[in-house]
């Protein structure tokens, strides 16, 4: 019974990601259109209203969201998560900081492909696929930052593709950059939960592969749904 319920766990987790996946499809993960509409009309400071927004994006971000994932998946010691979600945070917040007010600019297609490829590289370092092939480990610490740095370039383009006043508009990218951080730290505690509880029935080292291969799979096929979109864009 007890295994049952452990398989039945898993595929609920295996079917959260198809649908985090779907989503990332239907909605191409960029700002809904009513809420782009309010930051183009704004004009002037409106810090709660793009803090929140910056959560509500953030919280929205399947990509985001999957890495995160990748992250925490097998850390134990709050230390070590503390550690690993910092490094992310810095690294986003730089690039998105730096995207928007510096006027830096990437393709939307092809950052959005590497943040793609940012979950499978994660759920290949977690199924100990760099020791096993190549019998080396990269830095994970170093990799964690490296990849928030394109994570915040991809938040950065959604900002970018919008009209935004430039009245208040340090003040209110750096109050999204608030909202995107309250948002990974309320996303953050999910997971844990999620993840804490898988562990407390007994299946979580049976199915942690399985899970890795399927979060791998969804990090390519991120990667490669942004690829035809750049390619094959009009």
């Amino acid at each position: 019974m007890k295994d049952r319920t452990g398989v039945q766990q898993v595929i609920r987790l295996l079917l959260g990601l198809a649908v985090l996946l779907g989503m990332g499809v239907a909605i191409a993960h960029g700002v809904a259109d009513r809420d782009a509409a309010y930051l183009e009309q704004n004009a002037g400071r409106a810090l709660a209203v793009f803090t929140y927004l910056g959560a509500k994006h953030m919280i929205t971000g399947y990509d985001h969201l999957l890495y995160l994932v990748g992250i925490i998946f097998f850390l134990y010691r709050a230390r070590d998560i503390a550690v690993y979600v910092s490094l992310f945070a810095l690294g986003h917040s730089l690039t998105l900081l730096a995207g928007v007010l510096l006027e830096i600019n990437v393709n939307a297609y092809v950052v959005d492909a590497l943040i793609g490829l940012s979950v499978a590289y994660k759920a290949f370092e977690n199924l100990d696929g760099f020791k096993t092939s190549f019998g080396w480990q990269p830095n994970p610490k170093a990799a964690v930052f490296i990849f928030g740095l394109a994570h915040g370039f991809g938040l950065a383009t959604k900002l970018q593709d919008l009209t935004l006043s430039s009245e208040g508009l340090v003040g209110n990218i750096v109050m999204f950059n608030v909202g995107v951080e309250v948002g990974q730290l309320l996303a953050l505690g999910i997971l844990l939960v999620a993840i804490s509880a898988w562990r407390a029935i007994g299946s979580f080292d049976r199915y942690a592969t399985v899970f890795n291969t399927a979060l791998m799979f969804a990090g390519f096929s991120l990667a490669a749904y942004q690829m035809a979109g750049f390619f094959f864009a009009a």
